[in-house]
C-alpha cells in the first residue's frame, strides 16, 4: 500500500513516520483492497487555537473507487485516529455490500428457474 501523506503545517510534518505506521495498523486486514492511502493534514483556523487540527484520509479501492473522510480536533493525533477509525468502518462497510447473501441466493434461485425453463421446452 502506497501512503502520500500532505502537509504545509510545521508540526503535522513531524507525524509524517506516526500517519504512515498508523495508516498500515489501521487498514492492516483491508490493505488488499486499498492500494492507495491519501492522508492530508491542515490547520483551519491558523495560530489562533482551537478545535481546529483536520485530519482528511483519503483511500482509493480497486473496486468500489473513492472513500473520502474527514475529521476535525483540537490536535493532530486525535484527528488522525478518529479520521482513519471511521474510514476503516465504511470501507469494511463498502466491501461487505457486495457480499449479501440474499441477493445471492436469488440470483441463483432465479438462474436456477432460467436452466429449468429451458431445458423443459421442446427444442424448436
Amino acid at each position: 500500500m502506497q501512503v502520500l501523506f500532505k502537509s504545509r503545517h510545521p508540526q503535522a510534518t513531524d507525524l509524517r513516520d506516526l500517519t504512515e505506521r498508523r495508516v498500515r495498523f489501521v487498514l492492516r486486514r483491508l490493505g488488499w483492497l486499498v492500494p492507495r492511502a491519501e492522508v492530508q493534514m491542515s490547520d483551519v483556523n491558523g495560530p489562533r487555537g482551537g478545535i481546529d487540527k483536520r485530519c482528511q484520509v483519503e483511500l482509493r479501492t480497486d473496486g468500489a473507487g473513492s472513500v473520502v473522510v474527514t475529521s476535525v480536533a483540537s490536535d493532530w493525533r486525535t484527528a488522525l485516529d478518529k479520521a482513519l477509525a471511521r474510514a476503516a468502518r465504511l470501507l469494511m462497510r463498502v466491501s461487505s455490500r457486495g457480499k449479501d447473501t440474499r441477493r445471492l441466493r436469488q440470483r441463483l434461485t432465479g438462474q436456477d428457474r432460467w436452466a429449468a425453463a429451458t431445458q423443459d421446452s421442446p427444442p424448436v
